[in-house]
């Protein structure tokens, strides 16, 4: 156990939430930054200062949810969020007397290439292009750009988490309505909302579809996972820069379905194909290269430094999550006065589900 301080940037997220209820459980003194309800908020840097001057370390996860449409409003607000609060992060660690001795910053797995042909690690991995890529540049570079020789920095390029978040539960209830089949990219109407940042805003930029053939990769990491990968950053003085987090069992965008429908106990599930995507994402308010593109990252450095991953296949780590999330479900009726459920009757998911 330990008594050492921790600030964490945007805490009341999916992963903030839960870091920061399990590193409180560890012992840490946990002191949050945000937008409401926090120690200090983005728009006051003294404040940010005294929180991160004599902290033992940081952990900025703040940002816009990239799960919406790509028009020029969000686009700005994903941007602005990373890199601003980056930069509030930064100043202050400069700033400060006695300043963190490591810094986590959150970062992502989509800054690599569409990947179909080998794992992208830290050493070989090729950098993509277009609107997500930038952000992610943009974002890591606002992150190591600054002179900060007494703090060490680690950029977690985090690949789809899965837990009890608005993305695993949106796949969830699509197998479970039938229509959780693989997805297929195709040809479709060329747009601007996938342009590349700084480029001409009249140009536009396309999708540049892939045949995938349900094949796409899907690299993912289980939320434990996540938290483990923290813990392990904070406690190794060896990892430093770019740290892809993403389990050794990546899948592909076929297989993942049809565990989804294997987890929820669902027959059969209908395919998507690009010209169906698209109009539903547009309803659904977000956009199809959150499934199409591929993504296959391997997590080289936290392997070499000995970090094990507690979920390193991806059945059983769905089947974990959706039993936590119906175990959880049955504890919220069972505390509404008039419910006649029972506590822990929908906790465990059949064991034996038809694939």
């Amino acid at each position: 156990m330990t008594t050492n301080r921790i600030v964490i940037g945007g805490a009341s997220g999916f992963l903030g939430s839960r870091l920061r209820e399990e590193l409180t459980a560890d012992g840490w003194q946990v002191a949050t930054i945000g937008r409401s309800g926090a120690d200090a908020s983005w728009d006051d840097p003294a404040a940010i200062l005294r929180l991160v001057d004599g902290a033992d370390a940081v952990i900025g996860l703040a940002g816009k949810s990239v799960d919406c449409r790509y028009n020029d409003a969000n686009r700005t607000e994903i941007l602005r969020s990373r890199v601003e609060t980056t930069r509030a992060l930064a100043t202050a660690i400069a700033a400060s007397e006695r300043p963190p001795a490591v810094w986590l910053n959150a970062s992502t797995a989509t800054i690599y290439r569409h990947a179909m042909d080998r794992p992208q690690t830290e050493s070989t991995g090729e950098l993509g292009s277009g609107f997500s890529v930038d952000i992610a540049r943009n974002w890591e570079r606002e992150f190591f750009a600054p002179e900060l020789p007494d703090t060490r920095r680690v950029a977690l390029r985090i690949a789809i988490a899965l837990g009890d978040g608005p993305a695993t539960n949106m796949l969830f209830r699509l197998a479970r309505l039938g229509v959780g089949g693989p997805q297929f990219d195709g040809p479709w109407f060329r747009h601007r909302r996938y342009r590349g940042i700084g480029s001409d805003p009249t140009e536009p930029a396309g999708h540049g579809w892939h045949r995938t053939r349900g094949r796409q990769r899907f690299s993912w990491v289980h939320v434990d996972d996540v938290v483990g990968a923290v813990r392990f950053a904070l406690a190794t003085d060896s990892l430093a820069g770019p740290v892809n987090v993403a389990s050794p069992g990546a899948s592909d965008n076929r297989t993942v379905m049809r565990a989804m429908r294997r987890t929820v106990g669902a027959w059969f599930g209908l395919p998507a194909f690009r010209w169906m995507l698209e109009p539903a994402t547009w309803v659904l308010r977000t956009e199809s290269e959150m499934v199409l593109k591929s993504r296959w990252v391997a997590s080289e450095k936290l392997l070499a430094a000995g970090y094990e991953f507690r979920w390193p296949e991806l059945e059983p780590a769905l089947r974990d999550i959706y039993a936590g999330r119906r175990a959880g479900s049955a504890r919220s009726a069972a505390a509404t006065p008039g419910s006649a459920a029972t506590p822990g009757s929908a906790a465990t998911p059949n064991p034996n589900p038809p694939d």
